[in-house]
């Protein structure tokens, strides 16, 4: 099986309504990354220094070394920017997610008090907020585990919550398969949460962000003044506040470090944003627990079928017949490099017109004359198909005058003798009058047109039957 695992589709072309509380157009998630005491350095048993998310934009790591500079700035993080950010959103009464490093949390009682006493949700950003890509997975998992386990020794219970932040392609499955997180964030491919299958069991992803967050103060490409954060923010809030005034409501994180927005210049940015979404009608602040309780009771994953995850003869047999008496087509697709946006009807129907429009020529005519006359003989034997019954019926075609049949007939017998297969059309797109205009048009075409004609009306047949079975 050849089987593509990114997800191109998401919620696809018409996202569920989230139902935010209180008819809310638009949810949104401030996190604190708080990580300062849980970064690389020597006294952490690190081989060096850091050199990520600082003042000192382009840092590299001092192997061997501490590096003086990149821990007093980080250290203003604690001593100062937290408590900033803390008076800040306490005082707006703005709910909280920490994204809390286990060591950092360790080397930080006040702060981890601070945070509790304001009823902030304490989520886990991992045992050390270091880069994970190299890390065996033996190892990651056994570090999930310890931060699990001095997250609940430090906070007093465990973390519901998991951002690793740094990941590695095990990270997400295996925060999933430890199984006590009611949801993780270490994606950033949506504006809505959904579930993710791990195994035998059903994961909530609340993405996270990565553009909406002060870490842009510390990149090549990024803030540059409190006033270019606030005005990033504010196009974002207003973009998904419109769109939720519109009826597609979607959430917005922000993500903040106390060494960064907690400089005095930016959080003045992240203030002015603050007020500004504060000020408008329709805004749910929420942590991301809250939104995962209320996603979690408004739509429960559901499992259906997943055609991009069917052994052959399943496929086969369930789409062996969406292109008239030709399984061979399914048989080709399912080799195809499948994967989850070809889990709807518009990508299956993709996969399976890749597999007509490759084959012969004589193939494709085996096809068109795989398909039955309109109101005809086969017809009036009932002995078509039960798709081809259904489509014919709803078009009127199995309630004919005798005048009706007798034209039918003639034009059947007409356009057979002409162009050598039978007259296709997707009926469900058109009336009896109509059905009968394109018959009499068509009648003059030359085989060539008329035969891209046909095939294009097999592939709407296709694509109009697959609807019936698939979202």
């Amino acid at each position: 099986m050849h089987r593509y695992p990114r997800d191109f589709r998401g919620h696809g072309p018409n996202p569920p309504d989230p139902a935010w509380p209180r008819g809310a157009k638009i949810a949104i998630s401030v996190v604190i990354n708080y990580e300062e005491g849980g970064e690389n350095s020597l006294l952490h048993g690190d081989p060096a220094s850091e050199a990520f998310l600082s003042e000192i934009v382009g840092a590299q790591p001092w192997p061997g070394q501490r590096h003086w500079n990149m821990e007093s700035i980080y250290d203003y993080g604690p001593r100062a920017g937290f408590w900033r950010l803390h008076r800040m959103l306490t005082g707006m009464d703005i709910p909280v997610t920490v994204y809390g490093v286990a060591s950092a949390l360790a080397r930080g009682p006040e702060q981890v008090a601070a945070m509790k006493q304001a009823g902030w949700e304490i989520a886990s950003h991992g045992l050390k907020w270091i880069e994970f890509k190299d890390m065996p997975e033996a190892e990651e998992r056994a570090q999930m585990h310890e931060a699990i386990r001095l997250h609940t020794e430090v906070v007093g219970e465990r973390p519901r919550g998991w951002y690793t932040g740094r990941a590695s392609m095990n990270s997400v499955r295996l925060a999933a398969e430890e199984g006590g997180f009611d949801w993780i964030a270490d994606t950033y491919d949506d504006d809505l949460p959904y579930w993710l299958e791990v195994g035998g069991r059903d994961q909530l992803v609340i993405p996270y962000t990565l553009d909406a967050n002060d870490m842009r103060f510390a990149t090549a490409q990024g803030f540059n003044t409190g006033e270019h954060f606030f005005q990033y923010l504010r196009d974002a809030f207003d973009c998904l506040h419109a769109e939720g005034e519109a009826g597609a409501p979607k959430m917005m994180t922000v993500g903040l470090h106390c060494r960064l927005a907690g400089r005095p210049g930016r959080a003045m940015g992240l203030r002015r944003f603050l007020d500004y979404a504060a000020g408008h009608d329709g805004v749910w602040f929420a942590t991301r627990g809250e939104i995962a309780a209320h996603w979690r009771a408004r739509h429960p994953p559901v499992r259906g079928h997943r055609p991009s995850r069917m052994e052959r003869d399943a496929f086969v047999e369930r789409f062996g017949g969406v292109f008239e008496h030709s399984p061979w087509i399914a048989e080709r697709a399912w080799e195809l490099e499948l994967g989850p946006a070809h889990d709807s009807a518009a990508g299956l129907h993709n996969a399976l017109a890749r597999a007509f429009r490759a084959a012969s020529a004589d193939e494709r005519l085996g096809v068109l004359r795989a398909h039955p006359d309109l109101a005809g003989k086969l017809a009036a034997a009932k002995r078509l198909t039960g798709e081809s019954t259904a489509e014919q019926a709803s078009a009127g075609l199995d309630a004919l005058t005798d005048s009706e049949r007798e034209t039918f007939q003639r034009l059947n017998g007409a356009y057979v003798e002409k162009h050598g297969f039978p007259f296709i059309i997707a009926v469900r797109d058109h009336d009896k009058p109509g059905i009968l205009a394109a018959f009499e048009e068509r009648l003059d075409n030359d085989r060539e047109t008329e035969f891209a004609t046909a095939c294009a009306q097999v592939e709407r047949i296709a694509e109009l039957r697959l609807k019936d079975m698939l979202p």
